[in-house]
């Protein structure tokens, strides 16, 4: 693993008198893929919206490159985000907006290109996850795929270093999702993006991941690799894998 992009130490976030996340540490290496697996309600995605400085820890650090967002003003937050692309659990596409304004979104709103340069960032983002003429299109028009594509491609526009999804594959049939799955290893090796990846899938999770990273009741109780994990002993880790591998088995008949 290379040198850190994200660095979480000892992240609590309280919600009223409940603890959703506890001591929270991790390292992300740059161009690595981490993904976050859980239980519903475990907390992962609490962290995700951490990371995108979307909600603010109750003590800790979060260092992207180097720099500990957390005690950061909101102007500062700003800058930082427009270094981190955020793909939404559904999308999130803006309905009255076209495909093309929808990826443009974020460089409109930061005045960070030209009409010409929209032009090629959007065609080529566009091009890179695999949907090319679509940009007249409304998000009602397109299929769950398609939208979770655009969504992709929204996030790439703005050149991020650090991508989080959430829930990428969910909501998606087997073959859709094994197609996002791709993408996201596709994107990471093209553009060179760190990739935190929320998900419950675990077959999407052992797929596309350098490192899992298990959070169970708020607290983070195994990081290793894929084929660690899925050998784990630890008795929520082997009961959460094995429970959704059977399930699999099952679904396939």
């Amino acid at each position: 693993m290379t040198d850190g992009a994200i660095e979480v130490r000892d992240v609590y976030y309280r919600a009223g008198n409940r603890d959703i996340l506890s001591a929270i540490s991790l390292s992300v290496g740059r161009g690595e893929i981490v993904s976050l697996m859980g239980r519903s309600g475990s907390g992962k995605t609490t962290m995700l919206k951490c990371l995108a400085g979307l909600l603010r820890p109750t003590a800790g650090s979060i260092r992207i490159h180097g720099e500990d967002i957390v005690p950061m003003t909101e102007s500062q937050l700003n800058r930082v985000r427009l270094r981190i692309g955020f793909v939404f659990q559904y999308a999130a596409l803006f309905d009255s907006m076209t495909v093309f304004d929808n990826v443009a979104f974020g460089l409109v709103q930061h005045r960070r290109a030209t009409a010409r340069e929209l032009q090629t960032i959007v065609r080529e983002r566009l091009a890179a996850v695999h949907l090319d003429g679509v940009e007249a299109m409304y998000p009602a028009e397109l299929s769950g795929g398609m939208q979770k594509r655009v969504g992709l491609a929204r996030a790439l526009a703005t050149d991020p270093e650090v991508l989080l999804y959430d829930e990428p594959t969910s909501g998606l049939d087997p073959v859709t999702g094994r197609a996002i799955d791709d993408l996201i290893v596709e994107t990471r090796d093209r553009f060179g993006v760190t990739s935190v990846v929320v998900s419950h899938d675990v077959p999407t999770v052992l797929r596309i991941s350098d490192r899992i990273a298990m959070i169970e009741e708020g607290s983070l109780i195994a990081v290793d690799t894929p084929a660690r994990i899925r050998a784990s002993d630890h008795p929520a880790v082997r009961e959460f894998v094995h429970s959704a591998e059977d399930a699999v088995t099952l679904a396939q008949g």
